[in-house]
């Protein structure tokens, strides 16, 4: 059960997108997708606000400044860098969030430049913080030794006045949070709340198999929204097509799921399971296998799995230090043979190598399908990679403050070229 307050919730934009999904009421925030990346904070979009009342769930005071950096403050002892306690990227990866155990920041990936921080004056960790495009809208949850919020609340964070304007309760700690221009998604524990975006009112309640993870993705496209979840079985993801009102689930792997994506328009949905060995790619609205490439051959966790965005390239992080990069034969209508029947994890179902001639002497796994593109990270970090907005880049963000951009060879493959690193915990002087 949740509990919404809101002391002046954004007034969307009045006129609706006449080619929005048939599932929504709401209309869609007013916001800009891509700016010149260069600007400062008010480049990003306003969602208009209706009150400037004060909110009384804001807990705790915040260092505002109008200057998206302020400036070294002089003669004063150095402050240790903060711990990061959160990592995500935007929608369309073109900025990153990070949540530290003092407040949270927000990064442009190309060219690499600090927008803003928020540091709270006492503690402040914020353990989830989502973006919603380049809006001045975000999503926070607290986290860490001295949250900032309680971990059983959604803040509302409106960053043009600085403060939180609405919030949503839980009776359990929020895993995470997924925003769309017309939905909030809050995943705790068990449970997954839809919400509409214009008044916070309650559409859609999904149970799930226990998912401490926070497990959720969903479709960004201006079409019908696609959301993915854990299903009830260990293996099993839920897919949810709003605009038809149809529920899919697809046995994925034999064991319980540790990651998963999804293409923008929500077509494709790539997964990866707790021994994380193989990486599925299937289709959402049959739950076909389209195709199956293999990470490696020992176990492995997986952090992050992200599509480019024409799927022609999936990227997938892991903590054994080393991103890869598979191309996909989706769109040229190749698909693995007698879907139905998916193999375990340990098995690759579509093997693709030369040495195939040899597969009744040599383990399968030499026949299966391998990365095309390497970056070699070092072991003990976990990081999460996407793809960047130029032709076969890559950015890499790990948890020790590190953000790498790199690039590989479509044609050659091989080891991925380094083109730049930064330390996104570095005060803010030297950005």
């Amino acid at each position: 059960m949740a509990t919404v307050s809101s002391s002046s919730w954004p007034n969307p934009n009045p006129n609706p997108d006449p080619t929005s999904a048939s599932d929504s009421d709401s209309t869609f925030p007013s916001h800009r997708d891509r700016g010149d990346e260069t600007d400062s904070l008010d480049s990003f979009s306003s969602m208009s606000l209706n009150s400037d009342e004060p909110n009384q769930n804001s807990n705790r005071d915040v260092n505002i400044n109008q200057s998206p950096i302020s400036p070294p403050t002089p003669n004063l002892p150095v402050t240790p860098p903060p711990s990061v306690l959160h990592l995500s990227f935007n929608q369309d990866h073109a900025c990153f969030a990070v949540g530290t155990d003092r407040g949270f920041r927000i990064l442009n990936c190309d060219p690499f430049r600090e927008i803003f921080r928020r540091d709270f004056d006492r503690g402040g960790g914020v353990a989830v913080v989502e973006m919603l495009f380049r809006c001045n809208i975000l999503a926070l949850v607290g986290g860490g030794p001295d949250p900032q919020y309680p971990p059983n609340k959604v803040m509302i964070w409106d960053d043009h006045q600085g403060r939180c304007i609405g919030e949503l309760s839980f009776r359990s700690d929020v895993r995470s949070v997924r925003l769309r221009r017309d939905r909030i998604i809050v995943v705790l524990e068990q449970k997954i709340f839809v919400y509409n975006f214009s008044d916070l009112k309650l559409m859609h309640q999904i149970e799930t198999i226990a998912n401490p993870k926070g497990l959720c993705a969903v479709s960004q496209g201006v079409g019908s929204m696609v959301l993915v979840c854990p299903g009830l079985q260990k293996g099993q993801v839920r897919i949810e097509h709003y605009a038809s009102k149809r529920t899919k689930f697809v046995m994925a792997h034999d064991s319980r799921i540790a990651c998963f994506a999804l293409t923008q328009d929500g077509h494709l949905l790539a997964t990866a399971s707790s021994k994380g060995t193989l990486v599925r790619v299937f289709n959402t609205v049959d739950g076909t296998l389209r195709q199956e490439v293999r990470r490696g051959a020992d176990r492995a966790e997986i952090y992050s799995l992200a599509f480019s965005s024409n799927a022609q390239w999936l990227a997938v992080s892991s903590d054994k230090g080393t991103v890869h990069v598979f191309g996909l034969k989706v769109n040229s209508g190749s698909q693995v043979k007698d879907s139905s029947r998916i193999a375990p994890d340990a098995t690759p179902s579509s093997p693709s190598s030369s040495l195939s001639l040899f597969k009744g002497v040599l383990p399968k796994y030499f026949s299966s399908e391998w990365s095309v593109a390497q970056f070699r990270l070092v072991e003990g970090t976990q990081y999460i990679a996407a793809f960047g907005h130029q032709k076969n880049t890559v950015v890499i963000l790990g948890m020790d403050g590190s953000f790498y951009r790199c690039q590989f060879d479509p044609v050659n493959g091989g080891e991925m070229s380094q083109l730049e690193y930064h330390n996104c915990l570095k005060p803010p002087s030297v950005f």
